[in-house]
Order: structure tokens, then sequence, then C-alpha cells
């Protein structure tokens, strides 16, 4: 009976508070202007891959048309040609795929950094501010089912979080 009592009491006397997850991620500052920033590259890689497509698809239809002039007299310089073109267009796709995983694997990476900095961010909060839990959770994973109001810490770390990437 002691010892239920104790557990009681130990648990009573410990500080715990909840954030979502999702809010704290999507609504800090610094992921916002990572996404702004990489919406940017993105836009500028769209418009690149689109003008090589576009300067591609004129070099195909001169090249077919040539190939289609000399393929009666030199049927092999017109599949030679042709040849070439498939060649071409295997490697200007190669490039762009290339150039596609790569924005997408830097984007990943500084998004992977900044959960990180947020996760360090909570910790040293509930340090700082004597508690003994922060618990997260989120619609994808309801670690935390009920919280009380006063224990939902997510604005409070939101904007202090936010007020530590402005400076």
């Amino acid at each position: 009976m002691a010892a239920i009592a104790i557990s009681v009491f130990s648990c009573q006397n410990q500080k715990i508070g909840f954030v979502d997850n999702g809010t704290i991620i999507n609504d800090y500052q610094e992921k916002k202007d990572v996404e702004a920033k990489f919406q940017i590259k993105e836009e500028a890689f769209r418009k690149r891959a689109d003008s090589i497509s576009q300067a591609f698809q004129l070099e195909a239809q001169t090249t077919q048309a040539e190939a289609q002039k000399i393929a009666p007299s030199n049927r092999k310089k017109a599949e030679e040609l042709m040849g070439g073109l498939q060649q071409k267009q295997q490697i200007l796709q190669q490039q762009i795929q290339f150039e596609q995983q790569q924005l997408t694997q830097e984007f990943q990476a500084q998004i992977d950094s900044l959960i990180v900095k947020v996760k360090d961010y909570v910790k040293d909060y509930g340090k700082t501010n004597g508690y003994t839990y922060i618990l997260g959770t989120s619609d994808a994973a309801a670690s935390v089912m009920y919280g009380a109001d006063e224990n939902d810490l997510t604005q409070t770390v939101l904007e202090a979080l936010n007020a530590s990437y402005d400076e």
C-alpha cells in the first residue's frame, strides 16, 4: 500500500506537457522559408527542363526530316541519325531525372535537419521550464489521447521557436 502511495505522489510532482508535432513543424517560420526557397528552385528547374525539352523537340523534328530525306538513298546514315537522337534523348532524360533527385534529396535533408532542430528546442524548453515530460502528438500518431488545455504547450513553444528563428 505504501508503494502505491509513493507512486501516486511521485507522479503528482511531475510537470508534464504536450505539443502537436504537426502544428509545431508546419507553422515553424523556418520550415515555411525552406519550402518557399525550394518552390523557387523547383520552378526554375521546371522551366529549365521545359526549355531543354522544347529545344530537343525542335532538334528531333529537324533530325527526323533530315533522316527521311536521306533514307531512300542512304538508309544506314538515316538510322545513325535516329540512333544518335535516341541516345541524346536518353542522356537528357537521365540528366533531368538526376537533377530532380538532387533537388528532392537537398529539400529532404533540410527538412530532416529542421525536425532535429525542433526536437532539440523542445527538449531544451522542457529542461529550462522544469518539465519532466513533453509529449508529442499528431493526427497520424496520436500518442496523447487527452491533455488538459493548460498542458498544451504547442503555441507557447511555437512562438518561442519562431522568436528564436527571427533573431
